[in-house]
């Protein structure tokens, strides 16, 4: 492999005059072609017409120290060599017109030589890989004219401690994401993981879609916390349920209005939008806004600028964007209910949130953290005595348990005993009592699955039910219920084997109930038409 520099001519540290005193000075370029045990191929050597004279002794200099050493000098033309723009410009047209060949060739990046702007530019293009190489830092020393020099790579991954720093401060963000709650579903890890970085590199929208309850406003707050921190927002949090907008209202809170725009607006409104300049507007329930509001958001979104409800004057806002839903907007494309062109700007990234009973891995770490928070705004310390823990999660993991709500389910359950707890012990009887609220509130849920009490009439042909036994009937009765109450196979499959599921090493519950539903010619998606 090759030796390449790429450098700046320096008017300065290279000079070292004009007479033979010259080569007791340390002048950078020169003196990087003195260090035999870094042998240079080529010298890219970028210099301003000005410095012509400089130039052509430096170059002789260079063939007396390193005869094998092609230098290649390059004009760059800048008015103002500490115009930033002009600078980056002039550089950056270096670095595309050549032809880097990183196959053949180590490439070195001096930073030593040219203004602190050229240095910075230098920088910038090393790392975005227009200049295909490490960092070069040299410095005069006392042995005499070369010097010493320093390689800096850019790769942050070879080094171990900065390496160890950035992972953890990942780590801690992945953390803050969920809210400190050490989940153990691998499908929710992974996709807040994968939010973490696209939080920090992204501004773009992202869409957040899962059932009511599933936490999409909770990690909004966290995601724009997390934003905040690092400095990517100075603006506020504005959150909004879009369900809540209906006709004039929504366009007047959304985009606000000038004074007069309709009856009763005795005075200009600023609109949600302008309120989240240079901050984090959360849309909740997306799906409900009407076709003017969606057409106008997207205007808002794609050029920052809006037209205020009755207004003739456009103001702008940028804002970063984070929607939330609980419906399917392909559906309401389909429907003529959603804007297909808002919905393509929206789903750069989209995370689909599960609910409650497809993470029920989660519940136990979930029933800690409501219990700790609660603690916290209680000002005293609240738990469970172990028999009433042991009762509240046989019952919390159970099919009786559904969950409509998940983590708003969750949370009202825990308050609730945490609040009626005498000496912050939730008891046995409190579980209790506890369990038959929970099942009062779901009864209507319950009994509407039980309006088809024969539930294998309804999918299997005459002559499949006269050769089915009752007790295959029975069993395969309670399994539709289950699947017609799950969102998925893999709920389904964890309702239906949830004891024996924790003996397994891999459970593989959607192809349990997968292969049972098979023996009768039966998939989940014809349960579920």
């Amino acid at each position: 492999m090759g030796n390449v520099i790429v450098g700046i001519l320096g008017s300065r540290l290279d000079h070292g005059g004009l007479g033979k005193r010259r080569w007791e000075r340390w002048r950078p370029s020169v003196a990087l072609l003195m260090h035999s045990e870094f042998p240079v191929d080529e010298f890219l050597l970028m210099y301003l017409p000005e410095d012509q004279v400089l130039l052509d002794l430096t170059i002789h200099d260079m063939a007396q120290v390193s005869p094998q050493t092609k230098v290649t000098a390059v004009p760059i033309h800048c008015d103002d060599p500490w115009d930033f723009e002009q600078v980056y410009s002039q550089i950056h047209d270096v670095a595309i017109n050549q032809s880097f060949d990183v196959e053949q060739n180590n490439y070195f990046i001096n930073i030593t030589t040219g203004t602190h702007v050229a240095q910075i530019c230098l920088y910038l293009l090393t790392e975005a890989h227009y200049l295909p190489g490490k960092l070069l830092q040299s410095s005069p020393s006392k042995e005499g004219a070369p010097g010493v020099y320093h390689v800096i790579d850019l790769d942050l991954s070879r080094y171990d401690q900065i390496a160890s720093r950035f992972a953890k401060e990942s780590s801690d963000a992945v953390i803050h994401l969920k809210s400190g709650i050490h989940t153990r579903n691998k499908a929710f890890n992974s996709l807040i993981e994968q939010l973490e970085q696209v939080s920090i590199k992204s501004t773009a929208p992202i869409l957040l879609n899962g059932p009511t309850g599933a936490g999409k406003s909770q990690l909004a707050k966290r995601i724009y916390e997390l934003k905040k921190l690092r400095g990517q927002l100075t603006g506020e949090l504005v959150e909004v349920n879009c369900a809540t907008l209906r006709g004039d209202n929504a366009m007047s809170a959304l985009f606000g209005h000038v004074k007069g725009a309709f009856t009763g607006a005795l005075n200009a409104r600023m609109g949600l939008l302008r309120e989240a300049d240079k901050g984090l507007l959360f849309l909740d329930e997306i799906g409900e806004l009407g076709l003017d509001e969606q057409a106008m958001l997207l205007r808002a979104i794609e050029e920052k600028i809006f037209m205020p409800f009755g207004g003739d004057q456009p103001v702008s806002s940028n804002f970063q964007l984070i929607a939330g839903t609980h419906r399917n907007l392909f559906d309401q494309v389909r429907q003529g209910l959603f804007r297909e062109d808002l919905l393509a700007r929206i789903n750069l990234w989209t995370y689909e949130l599960p609910s409650l009973k497809e993470r029920i891995e989660d519940l136990e770490p979930n029933i800690e953290h409501e219990l700790q928070k609660f603690t916290r705004n209680a000002g005293y310390k609240v738990n469970f005595n172990k028999g009433a823990r042991d009762q509240y999660l046989q019952f919390a993991n159970s099919s009786q348990a559904l969950w409509r709500a998940n983590f708003r389910d969750l949370n009202s359950s825990i308050t609730r005993m945490a609040t009626l707890a005498v000496g912050g012990r939730i008891t046995e009887a409190l579980v209790d009592g506890e369990i038959v609220r929970l099942q009062q509130a779901w009864s209507g849920f319950q009994a509407s699955l039980q309006l088809h009490a024969d539930l294998v009439a309804d999918v299997l042909s005459p002559e499949q039910l006269s050769e089915l036994d009752l007790f295959d009937r029975l069993q395969l009765n309670e399994v539709i219920k289950v699947c017609r109450n799950s969102r998925s196979l893999a709920e389904a499959g964890r309702v239906l084997f949830n004891a024996s599921r924790e003996k397994k090493s891999s459970a593989n519950d959607s192809h349990r109930v997968k292969q049972y539903l098979q023996k009768f010619g039966l998939t989940f998606q014809m349960l579920n038409y």
